[in-house]
């Protein structure tokens, strides 16, 4: 299942992979050397299940892209707003607005150094 993809998004996935022309190119590119053969990782470890990250900020170890891959392949999820859903914010450098919302919230504020001693 992946997450966001509702059911006319997916039916729409699913007319196009049923046209020929889509099946000559797939073949066409399975016969040019490209596997298509998708090896999904195991996810075993689901420490961050259920729990929402905001990042803010410059972190110096992580691009914001590679911290919220991070939270996801824990069982994490990040969103863009601080909100009283919000189980922690990753605060970097700079950190701005979401970080006094998260303040007047009460939301767990954590530092990068934090983020790296969850994810060992």
């Amino acid at each position: 299942m992946i997450n966001d993809i509702g059911p006319i998004a997916a039916n729409s996935i699913k007319e196009f992979f049923m046209q020929n022309q889509t099946k000559d190119l797939i073949e066409k590119l399975k016969l040019a050397g490209v596997n298509t053969v998708a090896y999904e990782e195991e996810n075993i470890d689901n420490r961050f299940e259920g729990k929402t990250f905001v990042l803010t900020g410059t972190l110096e170890e992580y691009t914001r892209g590679e911290a919220s891959n991070l939270i996801e392949k824990f069982g994490g999820k990040t969103s863009g707003t601080v909100s009283k859903k919000t189980d922690y914010v990753l605060a970097g450098e700079d950190a701005g607005s979401k970080l006094t919302k998260a303040q007047n919230l009460g939301v767990t504020i954590i530092t990068e150094q934090e983020f790296k001693e969850m994810i060992k």
